[in-house]
């Protein structure tokens, strides 16, 4: 198992949340991120659209305990790339299966989590090493989608819902197959206050809770059925 791995696996397990903190302004994030990661959440991003980003992300380094996985989504440009590993970020969130941003960050040591709509997308994302996939946008990915994916994708990867997740329909993605879900505009919007973010927190971690009670056990991700990639190497950064 890579570093990599080992981190997220453990940050998973802690809980398997993903928040996206879309338009947070740098002023606001320490406060909402702590309160997040005292209610056990464990994967914060915040998407490089938000105003200021890159600060809020540095100050996300700066206020975390050292456990928490942090960094961006929406990254699509491979100066993004490199403005985040200079950041020191340790997570990157893509909407989309670029193979070569895959790599770069990868090559840069950052856990990477494409998004992916197919089959066709998973596979190459996986083999271009990425350590987790985003189901995105979920809207179109429904529960029976997902269960089928999952059958064929025999490395077992971690599969994360992202777009339009509610308590409302957690259970039907984790009975199909996820190994979790990104949370945005269920979790945060932009403007709201700590309380209420720890409101709607608490809300998703309920209902993921009695996803879990209503499907029982489930089989974890084992490190070596991961898909060993060949191609980490070989991206200058």
């Amino acid at each position: 198992m890579t570093p990599s791995s080992f981190y997220l696996k453990t940050a998973i397990s802690q809980l398997p949340l993903i928040a996206i903190l879309r338009g947070i302004r740098p002023a606001e994030v320490e406060s909402v991120a702590l309160s997040l990661y005292r209610q056990g959440f464990r994967l914060i991003e915040v998407p490089l659209a938000s105003p200021e980003a890159l600060r809020s992300i540095a100050i996300l380094r700066d206020c975390l305990p050292a456990d928490a996985l942090f960094g961006a989504g929406t990254v699509t440009q491979l100066s993004d790339v490199f403005h985040l590993r200079d950041l020191q970020a340790n997570l990157v969130v893509m909407p989309h299966a670029d193979v070569r941003l895959v790599r770069a960050i990868k090559a840069a040591d950052m856990i990477c989590i494409p998004g992916v709509s197919s089959v066709t997308e998973a596979f190459a994302a996986l083999q271009a090493g990425a350590d987790a996939l985003k189901l995105y946008p979920a809207e179109l990915i429904s529960a029976s989608v997902l269960k089928a994916m999952r059958t064929v994708l025999s490395a077992r990867p971690y599969l994360f819902p992202v777009g339009g997740i509610a308590p409302d329909n957690m259970c039907a993605y984790w009975r199909a197959g996820a190994s979790g879900f990104g949370l945005g505009g269920s979790l945060y919007s932009a403007g709201m206050t700590v309380t209420e973010v720890e409101r709607r927190a608490e809300g998703l971690i309920q209902a993921w809770h009695s996803a879990c009670d209503a499907v029982g056990e489930r089989v974890e991700v084992a490190s070596n059925d991961m898909p060993e990639s060949a191609h980490y190497y070989g991206v200058e950064i």
